[in-house]
């Protein structure tokens, strides 16, 4: 999986890195979500520092990674981010975009002659209650065959391939959220895939943690 090895993404209009080695990431403007978890201050626990450890009665991230991938598969992402100490502040709905105009580099030209037959996309924001929050992107992309989606997962997995656009942090009323990519994760069910990336966005939320939300998202049905 992408965010366990050093993958970087390039393409115009890009920007993104999947995996250890990416570019830098952009600034993320908070205010709506650190009120919120002002709010909900005294609620579980940190989110651990660089390696993500902490939270969640001291469970390993590797344990409750594996809870919350069994949560998020019955489509219970609340009772998901609860793995990780943590709770929804906001997400959007789900938003349909274009497979084409909203991907860029080989990814693209992959859309161009494996037509997608739909691509939605949401955003998570999640937090502690103690000032610790993260946002995570979800975009499922589906195809008329399987045979489609095996191959399309095998390239958005692969470095330097291109990647889909998450939204914009307008959507959660953030002023600018850039995804770097390092903390990603994929599925694949039948023809659909589903692309997650999580990024921390106040106070400290570890690198393993983050990562894990990413892989945890990614089991999220569409429906």
């Amino acid at each position: 999986m992408a965010g366990s090895g050093g993958r970087r993404i390039g393409g115009a209009g890009g920007g993104s890195s999947k995996g250890k080695g990416g570019g830098a990431a952009g600034t993320l403007v908070l205010a709506g979500v650190v009120a919120l978890t002002a709010v909900n201050a005294g609620g579980a626990g940190g989110l651990g520092g660089a390696g993500g450890g902490g939270g969640a009665g001291g469970q390993s991230v590797s344990v409750r990674k594996a809870e919350g991938q069994k949560a998020a598969k019955r489509g219970d992402a609340e009772g998901a981010w609860q793995k990780f100490g943590m709770r929804g502040l906001r997400q959007t709905a789900r938003q349909r975009a274009e497979c084409v105009v909203s991907s860029f580099g080989r990814v693209q030209e992959y859309f161009r002659v494996n037509r997608c037959a739909s691509m939605d996309r949401m955003l998570f924001a999640v937090g502690d209650g103690a000032g610790n929050s993260a946002v995570i992107s979800v975009v499922w992309v589906g195809f008329a065959s399987r045979g489609d989606a095996v191959g399309f997962k095998g390239l958005i997995d692969e470095h330097g391939s291109g990647d889909v656009r998450p939204l914009g942090g307008a959507a959660l009323e953030l002023a600018d959220v850039a995804f770097t990519g390092r903390n990603y994760g994929s599925d694949r069910d039948g023809s659909t895939i589903t692309i997650a990336e999580a990024e921390s966005v106040s106070g400290v939320v570890g690198a393993e943690v983050l990562d894990a939300l990413a892989e945890v998202a990614a089991r999220l049905p569409r429906s």
